[in-house]
């Protein structure tokens, strides 16, 4: 695999300038019609830092981390990782980004080891690389050793996360996008991942896109927080400075200060096209 040069410490790690991406809504009343998941967005993320965006579902925090992992096209706008352009250069930002999502797909008939192991090789690694460092990543992340050769399809949604994150970090990636990493994981597991989150930056220098719905994880992770509502981002600074600026004791009154409606309310907004499209 083509090596790319060493990234300079002074390039940004995300650079958007007004990104924007539509999905057509089919309407009762006008038909079909165009509606921005993202609309406008620009955002800056220096090296080595933890940005953690809130949102509702249907707020765009998962059509911002797709198109920063070039998995789709923007309609308007423009986003950099490290320099390069995710469309022009998209090869070059796989190379430096990993991605953990709700609705990671694997080999569902191979185990997590093997499924681990096509990813390592994937990335280039060596046997000797992968003997070591895959039971030590699944060990981290909390997965029980006696489960590591199931079938993936035989696992819960809460044990097939944690197989995500073990392949997301089996690499070591410049670039995390994490969308809901914790979702479907008990507390105990919970914290175990968000502590190896923390030891991911300490240790390589990895910059951290997290989107989530947990404001205690938001809050304890991330240096800056964003508010997304229905693809605006309405503010990006410190959970303190969020909460100065809306005269909150909390991240959640802080939200519903900024939007209007509590966090736990779902943004029903998008239909089943939109949903499929955006899964």
């Amino acid at each position: 695999m083509k090596q790319l040069s060493p990234v300079p410490p002074d390039v940004l790690a995300v650079e958007a300038r007004d990104l924007r991406k539509e999905f057509v809504r089919k309407d009762r009343r006008h038909g079909r019609r165009r509606v921005a998941a993202l609309a406008d967005v620009s955002l800056e993320v220096v090296r080595g830092e933890c940005v953690a965006i809130l949102g509702q579902n249907g707020s765009g925090k998962s059509t911002l981390v797709r198109l920063l992992s070039t998995l789709l096209l923007p309609d308007g706008g423009e986003a950099r990782v490290f320099g390069y352009d995710v469309v022009r250069r998209d090869k070059d930002v796989r190379r430096l980004v990993n991605r953990v999502s709700v609705e990671a797909s694997f080999f569902k008939k191979m185990s997590p080891s093997e499924n681990l192991h096509y990813a390592a090789r994937f990335y280039g690694m060596t046997p000797s690389e992968t003997g070591e460092r895959i039971p030590e990543i699944l060990e981290r992340v909390g997965f029980p050793p006696d489960r590591r050769g199931e079938p993936m399809e035989n696992l819960s949604r809460g044990m097939q996360q944690k197989v995500a994150l073990a392949r997301a970090l089996l690499t070591s990636p410049v670039l995390l996008l994490l969308d809901e990493p914790t979702t479907g994981l008990d507390p105990r597991s919970k914290l175990e991942v968000q502590e190896f989150v923390r030891e991911m930056r300490a240790a390589h220098d990895s910059t951290i896109l997290l989107c989530t719905h947990d404001l205690a994880e938001a809050e304890s992770l991330a240096g800056r927080v964003g508010i997304l509502d229905r693809g605006e981002l309405l503010a990006l600074e410190s959970a303190d400075e969020l909460k100065a600026r809306y005269g909150a004791s909390t991240l959640e009154e802080a939200f519903f200060a900024a939007t209007g409606r509590g966090f736990s309310d779902e943004d029903d907004e998008l239909d089943a096209e939109e949903r499929k499209v955006l899964a």
